[in-house]
């Protein structure tokens, strides 16, 4: 699978920040491409710093177009998520990138998650066009 350093996008970088958890490339327009490390576990508590370092980048009100590019594999605590979701800390669009067994099933878990906009790719370049054709147009009409 490609990696966000390889994407055409990538002369459009704003920002890189590297967690413990996982590398987050900040690129004009809102797009966030997130590649976890291999065997973590992404709490609530991370995707809230991460939810941080957008707001830190592109301001409290800019909506936001997140994709998890599933490069390595990783696991997420579901009653941790809940809690997240509850208090609203979500991503205007949502993608997840990945071929895996465990992406699939992770995927649907997600998207009992996100009442907005939502979808799956099996590669990065298709990804990265969904999340530029919204960040062009639609999220003109969320501003």
């Amino acid at each position: 699978m490609k990696r966000a350093k390889e994407i055409e996008l990538y002369h459009q970088i704003k920002e890189i920040r590297e967690f413990e958890f996982g590398v987050f490339y900040f690129f004009k327009g809102g797009i966030i491409v997130s590649e976890m490390k291999e065997g973590v576990f992404f709490k609530s508590e991370d995707a809230k710093k991460t939810v941080k370092a957008a707001h830190d980048i592109y301001g409290a009100n800019h909506p936001l177009v997140y994709i998890s590019n599933r490069i390595n594999r990783f696991y997420i605590l579901p009653f941790d998520w809940v809690k997240f979701y509850k208090n609203r800390n979500e991503m205007t669009f949502y993608a997840i990138v990945g071929k895996t067994k465990s992406g699939v099933l992770s995927s649907i878990f997600e998207y009992l998650f996100f009442s907005k906009m939502f979808n799956k790719f099996n590669n990065l370049d298709e990804a990265v066009s969904w999340a530029l054709h919204i960040s062009e147009n639609k999220i003109k009409q969320v501003i």
